[in-house]
Order: structure tokens, then C-alpha cells, then sequence
């Protein structure tokens, strides 16, 4: 176990820099110990790990298919260690999270807050990805659950809570078209738009409704961060078009409104918690787990505007 463990360690660790050098001066162990230790798995193996370049190293076929069983080797013993720690009666260990961009304020860091005030031996890794990616996370085991759109499978996903969210225009306060809780996507003919780019989960809706309304529209810009379309609209340089979830923060806050486009062919996303069905939570994250699902509600629409109150 201790060697192979070593082996991994500086493998991973390779594989991550493409080079023994670098990742030795990480380690803080000698470049000839990695190479050695490489070396003989390889001839055990009976075929290379790694590629030598000019430019470093890169995985072979039988690499990748390593650094898959040894994160996700890695990632297990983790969770067994935070296991044999609950049977000790200690509420710590690891949590790693996969949330998409508009989750990046407001509800989840509220909620880590409100869970490290609880149990601070509890740390958390947050990874802030695109959709698909966060969901693949999930799927392989790399993060311990996952928020994301539309999970698309049960048989690799476990969903533990979901709400629904909706497409709508995002408007500085004050806007004529705020004052609707729902309008038409022909409402905004005639006015500038900032709207979402590819990879964002939305820029699909905005393409169907095109073709299926008909309505051409201005796109004064177009971007793939959240954060800078709401930005955008907050300097008055158009309307916004984004989901209920994107804009909770600020809309909470008075600073931002949001209608819905009540266009038929729309149908809500799905917005799911998820974890990997073939992975059981450990202790740590079954405690993160329930404290987020418990104020999950909190992100369907319509907007609650009391904001989310962390308990």
C-alpha cells in the first residue's frame, strides 16, 4: 500500500505537470526517486506511461487510463480516512463541490458559511465549471455532489433535490418592461440585448426561440460569463437575458428585475443537486449535503425577495 501509494503521489503529480523536474521541485523529492519509481511500474506494466518530448511529457493511452483509477484511488482513501474519523466520533474532513457559474454568489457561499460555522473541521473544495463539466464531475466520482442543469441520466446520477428555473429579460430597476412579471419575447424588438454566449446552458433557449418566433433580435454584446452580462445590464447598456437563477443576488437586492419570457415552446430547466449513484457520501459530505439541500427551495422561481436566509 505505502508504495504504491508513493507511486501514485508522483505519478498524478507527472501526469498534472508533464515533468518529472517540476514535479519534484513540488513534492520536494528528488527528480531521479519519481523517474525510478515510473520506470518500474512501466516495465511491469510492459508499455510506457508517458510520451518523452522535447517539451516534457505527456500521457500515453495507458497513462490516461492510470490517472483515471489514481485520482479516483486517491479520492477514495480520502473518503475512507473521513470515515474511520466519524467512527471516532470527530465531525471533520474534506468536501469537494462542483457548482456552475451562477451559483458562484449568493446561495452556496452562504450556505459554506453557514456549514463552517457548524462543523469547522469541515473543509470545502468548490469547483466553479461549465455545466457539462460539473456534471461529469459528479458522474466520475471526482467531486463528492454537483449542481447543475438538466442531469440528463439516473442510471450514472443519484438527484438528491432539484427546482425548477426559469429563462427570463433582466432589467435595471425602474425598466418598463421590470414592471411584468412575464412578457413575450417579441417585447424586447427594439431594444438592445446582452445575451449569453456558448458554453452558458441558456445560449441553446435564445437560439430556439429565434427560430421559432421569428424575432430578430439587437445583440449589443454577447458573453460567456454570467458575471459580466449582469454587470452589463447594471451600467444600463441593455437588457439581460439569463435565467431566474443568475440574477437572484441582485434581484434580492433590489438592484436588478426579472421577467419571465412566457413564450410556449420555453420549458423550465431543471436545476439539480446530484451525487455519483455508485458512490456512497462520507460522513463529511452527507452533513454538506444536508445543509445545502435544506435551503435548495430557496432557488426556484419565482425569486423570493427576502433573500436566502442560511439557518
Amino acid at each position: 500500500m505505502p508504495a504504491l501509494s508513493r507511486f501514485l503521489r508522483y505519478f498524478i503529480t507527472v501526469g498534472r505537470l508533464g515533468s518529472i523536474r517540476r514535479a519534484a521541485d513540488e513534492l520536494n523529492v528528488s527528480a531521479s526517486a519519481i523517474d525510478r519509481q515510473i520506470l518500474n511500474v512501466e516495465a511491469n506494466l510492459g508499455m510506457p506511461l508517458f510520451e518523452r518530448l522535447p517539451t516534457g511529457l505527456r500521457l500515453t493511452a495507458a497513462g490516461e487510463i492510470m490517472m483515471a483509477a489514481g485520482t479516483k484511488w486517491q479520492k477514495n482513501m480520502a473518503d475512507v480516512r473521513a470515515q474511520i474519523e466519524d467512527l471516532r466520533g470527530l465531525k471533520r474532513g474534506h468536501v469537494d463541490i462542483a457548482v456552475i457559474d451562477a451559483l458562484a454568489k449568493g446561495y452556496i457561499p452562504a450556505a459554506i458559511r453557514a456549514l463552517q460555522s457548524k462543523y469547522p473541521g469541515i473543509t470545502i473544495g468548490v469547483r466553479v465549471l461549465e455545466n457539462d463539466a460539473a456534471r461529469l464531475a459528479t458522474v466520475r466520482g471526482e467531486v463528492d455532489f454537483g449542481i447543475f442543469f438538466e442531469p440528463q441520466t439516473v442510471r450514472d446520477l443519484a438527484v438528491r433535490s432539484f427546482v425548477e428555473v426559469v429563462l427570463g429579460f433582466v432589467t435595471p430597476t425602474g425598466h418598463p418592461l421590470g414592471g411584468k412579471r412575464e412578457a413575450r419575447f417579441s417585447s424586447c424588438v427594439g431594444s438592445r440585448l446582452i445575451v449569453p454566449a456558448e458554453p452558458l446552458a441558456v445560449y441553446e433557449q435564445i437560439s430556439v426561440l429565434e427560430g421559432t418566433t421569428g424575432v430578430v433580435i439587437d445583440r449589443a454584446v454577447s458573453s460567456d460569463n454570467i458575471q459580466m452580462i449582469t454587470s452589463l445590464v447594471l451600467q444600463g447598456i441593455g437588457i439581460g437575458v439569463l435565467t431566474s437563477l443568475d440574477v437572484i443576488t441582485e434581484v434580492q437586492r433590489g438592484l436588478l428585475s426579472f421577467t419571465k419570457i412566457s413564450d410556449p415552446i420555453l420549458r423550465p430547466m431543471t436545476l439539480a443537486l446530484c451525487t455519483a449513484s455508485a458512490r456512497t457520501p462520507s460522513y463529511a459530505a452527507g452533513i454538506a449535503l444536508q445543509e445545502i439541500e435544506n435551503g435548495f427551495p430557496q432557488l426556484s422561481y419565482p425569486i423570493s425577495i427576502d433573500g436566502p436566509a442560511m439557518t
